[in-house]
């Protein structure tokens, strides 16, 4: 399926470029959703259907960023999905990180400081240079949410093994637009509701089996059981043996609507959706005068911005003037080139 046939499975309204708050769900996504809560309602099925979705989305994440599907665990939210590797840290453990970096990336190491856990923050185009012998564990986004800028993947990843330190990447703000091989990293989360176009609530870990060994699952319910559907009640303890001890109960309506959005982004390609995304950023940008870039989202200062796009119904990200614009397969030129008229004329 290329870009044009994709893109009539969406119908958004014109001037949609805020992806990186959240994605727009694909016709598959909305309709099984809704068909999904319309039984509800009435009472209609079991929930077991629901539920059928989740090893859906999971294999086909785990297709996305190139691992095993019993390497995934699911969850809620990133920093639902980091807890279990802050908590697992040593006391003593330093861990370094971006300094203007996401607080879901951020806050579940902070927490860990007031047991000997020292956080480092260093200037996010510095990070490979920063890890050193000290250094236990680097976390950072894989795309900046606040300008778009792209880690240097693989130089951070050589930096880390180099010095023995874990690698943990926040990839909410990549992957779906992003090529990359996540099986490189020792943790990759991901929130579902940005460039996987899932509703929010469904959230992502990749958890590398040599380190998932040292985790303990303090949040283990009935789903993480070996057989869940056998796991309703008493004991013994009977955990999967995969990184699915590591799930939660999952919000059954979320899942139903991640599953097709998941699926849709790998029968396009992500490469097919890095280049319509990129091109499209760069046309926003050398609009206004500035230099092309490699991120889907690009951020640039213009006079009085909020005021403009607000007046020409242009949806994205202000922050005291500064546009933050973001680009995915469902938005087109004329979305583009409107806002361009909105921050120029």
């Amino acid at each position: 399926m290329d870009i044009e046939q994709a893109q009539q499975l969406w119908k958004p309204e014109p001037g949609w470029l805020n992806t990186a708050s959240y994605g727009l769900p694909p016709e598959p996504a909305w309709t099984a959703m809704q068909e999904a809560l319309a039984d509800w309602r009435v009472g209609r099925t079991s929930w077991e259907g629901w539920g059928d979705s989740v090893q859906r989305a999971r294999t086909a994440f785990a297709g996305l960023i190139n691992v095993p599907g019993e390497d995934v665990a699911i969850g809620a939210t990133a920093s639902q999905m980091l807890a279990p590797v802050a908590a697992a840290l040593p006391a003593g453990s330093t861990v370094v990180v971006p300094e203007v970096e996401f607080t879901s990336n951020l806050f579940p190491w902070l927490v860990q400081t007031e047991r000997g856990v020292t956080v480092r923050t260093v200037p996010a185009d510095g990070l490979a240079d920063a890890i050193d012998a000290d250094t236990d564990l680097v976390a950072f986004s894989l795309v900046q949410s606040a300008d778009g800028a792209v880690a240097a993947y693989d130089e951070i990843v050589a930096a880390a093994r180099a010095h023995g330190a874990l690698v943990v990447v926040d990839a909410s703000q990549a992957c779906g637009w992003l090529p990359f091989d996540g099986s490189l990293a020792d943790v990759v989360v991901v929130s579902g509701y940005k460039w996987v176009m899932g509703p929010r609530g469904c959230a992502y870990a990749y958890l590398a089996p040599a380190l998932r060994d040292r985790l303990r699952p303090d949040a283990a319910g009935w789903y993480a059981g070996r057989d869940p559907y056998a796991s309703y009640y008493g004991p013994p303890l009977r955990l999967a043996d995969d990184a699915r001890r590591f799930d939660i109960s999952p919000a059954w309506f979320s899942w139903v609507g991640a599953a097709p959005a998941l699926e849709l982004i790998a029968e396009i390609g992500v490469p097919a959706i890095q280049a319509h995304d990129v091109a499209l950023a760069n046309r926003f940008l050398t609009g206004l005068g500035r230099p092309p870039g490699q991120s889907a989202i690009v951020t640039v200062d213009v006079p009085d911005a909020e005021r403009r796009l607000a007046a020409a119904g242009i949806r994205a990200a202000v922050r005291a003037g500064r546009v933050r614009a973001s680009f995915h397969v469902y938005s087109t030129e004329a979305d583009v080139d409107a806002a361009l008229t909105a921050l120029t004329a």
